[in-house]
């Protein structure tokens, strides 16, 4: 094994292991083919998505949000590329992921919206899969899924054949969040569950979250959380459900929970799915459930900045909490490189420190491109440190770890390595 000396060496062969390792994307909200429009791709979905929606809407003067978002997609698409692209350069982060996207996709003139449509227009989603996953050197990536929504449970119940680069999360917002409504969505299915949280219904949502997770081979149960988010919470009928059907499944499946903490709801309801917002949350109630519950296995990534720090400090105490990705308002290459910098430097290797979060196929390719550029110099540096005291990486040895950050760790975490 040949060791590395020289520092323009050194980051020259980063940045190599960084783009040719393929990522393992544990978080994205994105679809395999057999779930047919659920899987949003193509110019006109990528130009819509509420990243660029919420950009719009600051200097739209014409169209109250409600009228806008009340418009065609195809319109909408034009007028955010008429008011984001045209009247302005693209320069935050947003659209110039639309840029990054489309010419590493094979648009040779990112400025025109025409040849973008055009250059997908006649491709199949089978077609278009396998040209994002290999442009953003992605092996397989991890969905969300609602056990809830009728045409997941469709798809779900159908069985059959299973694209292996798509993985499954069992998503349990609705049964944590909005109890007893969603006793009557169990009842719907079949599970004898009651507004009152007693032992028979107990009993149902366990059985519900097995049944749901064998069914899809769910890598993980996950939950969206607001910033209130307390444990232990009596109170509440989330606490209840926690402690006694949701970690009782995982630990009993061998499955992380993984805690998504921070999101305010509809803040802004005006502008739909572009309304959300974020609060500070209480992290000691992820303390307690990682002393509470020392053989589950916890997975968590935080939406405020100020959380940030606190998060990699309890990931250092408890060795069944891992942390994972810069989710939502930290994609932002500013945030990222303080976040990635601060991950490394308190948890070494034991971190997985990007998801794409991605809701649209072809964010695939620019979030991880993005991504990749700062992991490289946040490495380069890292690695530049221990050269100048005389420790001399190898190929090999950057190659691991590399790997390890873009997913291979979460996979020996979740015991699937």
């Amino acid at each position: 094994m040949s060791e590395i000396r020289d520092l323009s060496a050194l980051r020259s062969a980063i940045a190599r292991h960084v783009e040719a390792s393929p990522a393992f994307d544990i978080h994205t909200h994105l679809y395999a083919e057999a779930f047919g429009d659920l899987l949003l791709r193509g110019p006109t979905e990528l130009l819509t998505y509420h990243y660029l929606q919420a950009e719009a809407n600051r200097v739209i003067v014409d169209l109250s949000p409600a009228a806008f978002v009340a418009l065609p997609k195809e319109q909408q698409a034009r007028i955010i590329w008429q008011k984001l692209f045209v009247e302005r350069s693209p320069i935050s982060e947003a659209t110039r992921g639309v840029v990054t996207a489309w010419r590493r996709l094979g648009i040779s003139d990112p400025r025109s919206y025409e040849e973008a449509k055009a250059r997908f227009a006649g491709l199949s989603a089978a077609e278009h899969i396998d040209l994002v996953l290999r442009t953003a050197n992605v092996s397989a990536v991890v969905m969300t899924n609602d056990p809830f929504h009728p045409t997941e449970q469709a798809v779900w119940r159908a069985g059959g054949a299973r694209d292996r680069r798509f993985l499954a999360a069992l998503r349990i917002d609705p049964l944590l969040l909005d109890w007893p409504a969603s006793a009557g969505r169990l009842q719907t299915q079949g599970y004898a569950a009651g507004a009152e949280l007693d032992e028979t219904t107990l009993d149902e949502a366990r059985r519900f979250l097995r049944d749901w997770a064998q069914r899809m081979q769910a890598l993980y149960i996950a939950a969206s959380l607001p910033p209130s988010f307390m444990m232990p919470n009596a109170a509440e009928p989330y606490g209840r459900l926690l402690e006694q059907a949701v970690l009782p499944v995982c630990r009993e499946m061998e499955l992380p929970f993984a805690m998504m903490i921070g999101v305010k709801r509809g803040v802004a309801p005006e502008l739909a799915a572009a309304g959300d917002a974020l609060g500070r949350c209480n992290l000691e109630a992820v303390g307690h459930l990682c002393r509470a519950w020392p053989d589950n296995k916890f997975l968590l990534t935080v939406l405020a900045r100020e959380n940030q720090h606190e998060a990699v400090v309890l990931a250092r105490k408890f060795r069944n909490l891992h942390l994972f990705g810069c989710w939502w308002f930290n994609n932002n290459p500013s945030i990222m490189e303080e976040i990635t910098r601060e991950r490394v430097e308190m948890l070494g290797l034991s971190v997985t420190l990007q998801h794409s979060d991605a809701r649209i196929l072809d964010q695939l390719v620019y979030k991880w491109a993005h991504s990749r550029q700062i992991i490289a110099e946040a490495l380069g540096e890292k690695y530049g440190y221990l050269i100048s005291e005389g420790w001399y990486p190898t190929q090999e040895e950057i190659a691991r770890d590399v790997q390890m950050l873009l997913g291979g760790e979460f996979l020996r975490f979740a015991g699937r390595r």
